[in-house]
């Protein structure tokens, strides 16, 4: 069985590389037994793979179709043996982690801190930036995200459940009354996050049915921090994140209405690029928030 795969990663090795001399090079390997490992192969099937000339290198039609299964195969196999080696040693190497910036830089980052004590091997590049960061086109191996459903291109585990506040100034409330009904805001002053999903439509559930409220006001913000603060001006209500609302609360600078209106089921989610093995940095990452954020509650 080696020796077959010997033979097939030579053969891929080969075309990669655009030639016998250039893989010898690239893989410390000699011309003649990446040739030889070549011919056999195709002895072996019984069909020519290469056409070589002194000058060229191509495959032929049978071999297209053999590179295409061959190479996906042993991406497979070393794919499998790193996620193996990577279980019983300790992380290592480069992390790169994506999170919103205020939840990245409070609660997230005394997190993220204490995973790299634990793991000093490990180096981290965290992006904090609220906007939607495309994983696999900017190299993230992992996204901290505030979501109901993940990107269905993506594979998610829950780290954490959260919840949102609808929550409007003491002030605003004397001024403008209390919503008893998410239909009232249609009529007061509210602060548009346009980070949040949905953006100036609000959701509700109201008898276990999802009802989708339009709200405007004088304030659109990029920024649930700064959302936070306009609400605290009295200039609107805000749909905030528990860990930026609650403090806020507990001031009494922010009063919450509508709460059984509120829809559950938001949760922190750890969420990477499709692969069939995870990084054991990673993996490592998402088994300390999990547990990290079991004790330390975001909620």
């Amino acid at each position: 069985m080696s020796q077959d795969l010997a033979r097939i990663r030579a053969f891929v090795q080969v075309f990669d590389a655009g030639g016998f001399s250039a893989a010898a090079r690239q893989h410390g390997r000699s011309k003649a037994l990446l040739s030889k490992y070549v011919t056999d192969l195709e002895d072996y099937l019984g069909v020519r793979l290469m056409n070589r000339t002194t000058r060229k290198l191509s495959l032929t039609e049978a071999g297209e179709a053999y590179y295409r299964e061959a190479s996906a195969l042993l991406a497979q196999l070393d794919d499998l043996d790193a996620s193996i080696s990577e279980q019983t040693s300790e992380p290592r190497g480069l992390l790169r982690i994506s999170a919103p910036r205020n939840f990245g830089e409070e609660p997230l980052a005394p997190a993220i801190f204490a995973y790299l004590k634990k793991y000093p091997k490990v180096s981290l590049d965290l992006r904090l930036e609220d906007r939607y960061v495309d994983l696999v086109d900017e190299g993230i191996d992992v996204a901290l995200r505030i979501s109901t459903l993940p990107d269905s291109s993506l594979i998610a585990r829950k780290i954490a459940d959260m919840h949102l506040v609808i929550a409007g100034a003491p002030a605003l409330i004397s001024e403008r009354g209390r919503p008893e009904h998410p239909e009232a805001l249609r009529n007061l002053p509210c602060i548009v996050d346009t980070n949040m999903q949905g953006q100036a439509n609000w959701r509700f559930v109201e008898d276990g049915k999802t009802i989708s409220i339009p709200v405007t006001g004088q304030v659109r913000v990029n920024s649930p921090l700064a959302a936070r603060s306009a609400a605290v001006a009295g200039l609107g209500f805000a749909a905030l994140p528990s860990y930026l609302a609650d403090p806020v609360v507990a001031a009494g600078a922010l009063v919450p209405v509508l709460t059984e209106y509120v829809p559950t089921g938001q949760t922190l989610q750890a969420v990477y690029p499709h692969r069939r093995h995870l990084a054991g940095k990673v993996r490592a990452l998402i088994d300390h928030l999990v547990d990290w954020f079991g004790t330390h509650p975001v909620n």
